[in-house]
């Protein structure tokens, strides 16, 4: 790097930065011969880092005109595009740096995420895959790998990748979460346990009402019932998945098959149905339940002929969400070695510009 290059990046770049828009265009010419790539490329991302992306785009673009910057402009100039949501143009710049680069970890993470926010799963999961072939150290680069498995339904081999990061699955709330998720979406009792492991730090009423769909499954009702009304209770009256009206025919339900001789299970379908529960299939269902009294299958019959009003005031029950909208996030690794907070809900991974 040349003297020029020093002097201007370290002791007056960051003066000249602010007074580049108001020198002449013909001086600006005189000198233009005088200013190398890479000289360029650092006015570039001093841009860059004031956060000023259409001047740093401006100055990157005329520093990849040169061999030695032209990867690190296009790795940039994709950077840029990100942050500014041109998603497809920043996958393309990181594609570019591949073409040359085929085993550039930090351009496998960035495409493999930007792929995500184009929605084109499949090339994000063949970007992931070869990045931790790479980088099998990479835990978050992992929990997004498994986080598009799951989206992409692929839950045993999600499962797989999230158990080969012990340390995050004990100490990252998100991905012990996702771990949960996968075990349940694949019916595994041991869902059970990873969802107690993260409830007892953390509490979400989807995440507890998931708890209690794996309790019911493996036939553990009582704590089914308790689990699945403290989610019930401390749902917003507008969650979507589950709705509360949703939640409330669970309740009535495990009531219905853990205690038939109760009254309660059907008080608790009645008022479900009245709160905008509008799934008669699932009712029906209760009708072919062993555990389900004869009686009690005679007024649940009742129920599905004569159902009670809706009340006025209650919520649509919304269509189901896609899987990935149950997918907890967490601050996965960006490409540049930087991470963000995400909330529990979000569908997405959370990572800042690659």
């Amino acid at each position: 790097m040349n003297g020029m290059y020093l002097f201007l990046k370290l002791r007056f770049l960051p003066r000249l930065l602010p007074l580049l828009p108001l020198i002449s265009f013909p001086f600006l010419s005189c000198v233009s011969d005088a200013i190398s790539a890479e000289e360029y490329f650092a006015i570039g991302m001093a841009y860059f880092d004031m956060g000023k992306y259409a001047e740093a785009e401006a100055w990157l673009i005329k520093a990849r005109s040169a061999k030695k910057t032209v990867t690190a402009s296009d790795y940039n100039l994709g950077r840029i595009a990100f942050e500014t949501k041109r998603y497809e143009e920043a996958a393309r710049y990181f594609e570019r740096v591949l073409a040359k680069d085929p085993n550039n970890v930090q351009a496998l993470k960035a495409v493999a995420y930007t792929r995500i926010k184009t929605g084109e799963l499949d090339k994000a999961e063949a970007y992931y895959s070869r990045t931790l072939e790479m980088a099998p150290e990479s835990a978050d680069s992992g929990y997004n790998y498994a986080l598009v498995l799951y989206a992409l339904k692929k839950y045993d081999k999600a499962e797989e990748i999230l158990a080969q990061h012990p340390v995050a699955l004990r100490e990252n709330k998100d991905s012990l979460l996702l771990y949960a998720r996968v075990q349940k979406a694949q019916s595994k009792p041991e869902a059970v346990d990873s969802y107690a492991l993260w409830l007892a730090a953390n509490d979400d009423p989807q995440a507890r009402y998931e708890y209690g769909v794996c309790l019911e499954y493996t036939r553990l009702y009582a704590l089914a019932l308790e689990t699945y009304r403290a989610a019930y209770e401390a749902m917003p009256a507008d969650n979507k998945n589950p709705t509360k009206p949703e939640a409330r025919f669970a309740i009535a339900r495990v009531s219905l098959i853990a205690d038939s001789d109760n009254d309660e299970g059907i008080a608790e379908l009645e008022g479900a149905i009245m709160d905008g529960f509008t799934d008669f299939d699932a009712v029906a269902l209760l009708l072919t339940e062993d555990g389900v009294s004869e009686a009690r299958k005679a007024d649940i019959q009742r129920v599905i002929d004569n159902p009670p009003s809706r009340t006025s005031e209650a919520p649509a029950v919304a269509e189901e969400s896609d899987a990935a909208e149950h997918v907890t996030e967490q601050s996965p690794e960006s490409a540049a070695g930087e991470a963000a907070a995400a909330p529990v809900n979000d569908a997405e991974p959370s990572q800042k510009t690659p």
